[in-house]
């Protein structure tokens, strides 16, 4: 299985679910034509609004398909403590069965959320955390992990050397504070990187901004080589202060979430603007589920970690292409909900439900949905499975061109590109052999490009990337990448090198990435290759 994300892997369990998803939906549409009360209503308090949580809220009312009767009542406290202390309290006022809640900060907001809990209500806390013990269940991603990730990748990033300048998320905030902690631990493995500032901002870009740009007016002398933001957004407000100063040396920059879709973070480092960010996942559904299965007293985990991922350049494009496709599939779905929710609605009004035709409507949407969804499935089948890489395809395997008796022999000596716009067997297997030798060869430089392959084979990276995906189905840098993790694993197997070392030896610039490389490729990780020889 080729790397990515875990949004790659799970794309395929997805697709499968939204089979059952429709089914539910279109079911549920039909019991509300008998009028049915709501059976719970779930406050929502988010912290602020922003495209982070504008797309928690599109999957929480998504997932609430799935349950009957359920009403979503959303508030927004645009980072006002004050404002989402009275939030609290007017949602606990109205009767909701349930708060799910992401505190601004970590101490102002445990009050009302106590007050509440200590009226028999539960309290999900999810994303940031609270002061106190007095919530119901936890669900979020590990914001330390997430800030000393980083920090592994700026040090590799940076050979180990050169100056780093932190802008931090919210004070008070539990994410602000962990991601810094772990960053800073991080750091200290690393005597050579400096921490020329450690700016205070507000998770928002004009923040960042100002604030950049009066730290660099103050230490115009110190030359910055990267800058961390708490999140993509601080890190962009850096990034415009840098380039309005007009500084001549534009350090690298990296943030945290790694929204899919425009402008998000994995936008982003596609296009070169960060050089790398850290997925913070949303999965509203998954929080609107576990509500549930507490309201319903179901079986529950008090505390839910919800997987995370580094996005860089090697990876960007491919999940860049998974969101946007996601997406889409999920706005269809939201718009075939919407048109028949407003049809049963005005058979409902007119009370001439004919059953029969209902139920022939909700065959053919089916029918249409699955066949969608078939055909969805089959395409990420098709990407995500390499059928034949060119490690796997050896040039003895190409059969052997064959020559009509009217062919005549060309006395024109044939160049790469000749070779690469020929589809003859033997100009495949000369392809194969001259790819295989240059990507072998730079497997140790962590920051080989595609240009330098294409170079190294004297032609250009649009003509390598069509040969390349034509012959294997994959992308060059796919390849390299299967390339250096097939290497570690030989020298795992016959070395005593640690994790570490094999990690580097192969290019991988922080080796708790190449660990869940390694993992997605062969199911293990790397510590356990030698236990399985």
């Amino acid at each position: 299985m080729t790397n990515g994300s875990y949004h790659i892997h799970e794309s395929l369990s997805d697709m499968r679910k939204n089979i059952w998803f429709i089914i539910i939906i279109l079911a549920s549409m039909l019991a509300s034509c008998s009028g049915s009360k709501v059976k719970y209503r779930i406050g929502v308090s988010q912290c602020s609004a922003d495209i982070w949580r504008d797309k928690q809220n599109a999957e929480l009312r998504m997932g609430a398909y799935f349950v009957d009767n359920v009403e979503l009542k959303f508030a927004a406290a645009y980072d006002s403590d004050e404002r989402q202390v009275q939030q609290i309290d007017s949602l606990v006022d109205e009767g909701i069965d349930l708060l799910i809640v992401a505190p601004n900060q970590v101490a102002t907001i445990s009050p009302a959320i106590d007050r509440a809990y200590d009226k028999g209500l539960p309290v999900i806390v999810f994303e940031r955390k609270t002061s106190s013990q007095k919530y119901t269940a936890f669900i979020g991603a590990d914001n330390y992990e997430m800030g000393h990730t980083m920090g592994e990748y700026i040090i590799g990033r940076l050979h180990g050397k050169g100056n780093v300048l932190e802008i931090k998320g919210l004070e008070g905030s539990s994410p602000a504070i962990e991601r810094h902690n772990g960053f800073m631990d991080a750091l200290k493995n690393a005597p050579g990187i400096k921490v020329a500032g450690s700016l205070q901002g507000d998770w928002t870009g004009p923040t960042a901004n100002e604030t950049t740009k009066q730290w660099l007016a103050d230490n115009r002398d110190v030359k910055v080589d990267l800058v961390f933001g708490a999140n993509d957004r601080t890190a962009m407000g850096a990034r415009d202060a840098f380039l309005s100063l007009s500084e001549d040396h534009l350090p690298l920059f990296c943030g945290i979430d790694g929204l899919p879709g425009e402008n998000g973070g994995i936008q982003l480092v596609r296009d070169s603007l960060l050089d790398a960010s850290y997925i913070y996942p949303t999965h509203g559904d998954q929080l609107i589920d576990l509500a549930v299965r507490i309201l319903d007293g179901k079986p529950y985990e008090k505390e839910t970690l919800l997987m995370s991922a580094l996005v860089t350049g090697d990876n960007a494009k491919v999940l860049q292409m998974q969101s946007e496709e996601m997406m889409s599939q999920a706005e269809r779905l939201d718009q075939l909900h919407e048109k028949a929710d407003t049809y049963l609605h005005e058979l409902d009004t007119r009370r001439v439900v004919n059953w029969l035709a209902i139920g022939i409507i909700i065959l053919l949407v089916v029918v249409f949905v699955l066949f969608y969804l078939y055909h969805l499935r089959k395409i990420a089948l098709q990407r995500e499975r390499v059928v034949s890489t060119l490690w796997n395809l050896k040039p003895e395997d190409v059969p052997a061109a064959q020559e009509s008796p009217e062919s005549t022999p060309s006395t024109e000596k044939s160049s790469d590109t000749d070779v690469l716009d020929d589809d003859a067997p033997t100009a495949v297997s000369h392809f194969i052999t001259r790819f295989k030798e240059v990507v072998e060869a730079r497997l140790e430089e962590s920051d080989i490009s595609v240009e330098d392959l294409a170079a190294d084979m004297s032609i250009s990276r649009v003509q390598l990337y069509r040969k390349v995906k034509a012959v294997s189905g994959s992308s060059p840098v796919e390849l390299l990448r299967t390339a250096r993790l097939k290497r570690a694993y030989h020298l795992l197997l016959t070395t005593d090198k640690s994790v570490s070392e094999v990690a580097y030896a192969v290019g991988f610039t922080a080796p708790s990435y190449f660990t869940k490389c390694f993992k997605d490729e062969y199911g293990i990780v790397p510590g356990e290759v030698r236990n399985v020889k």
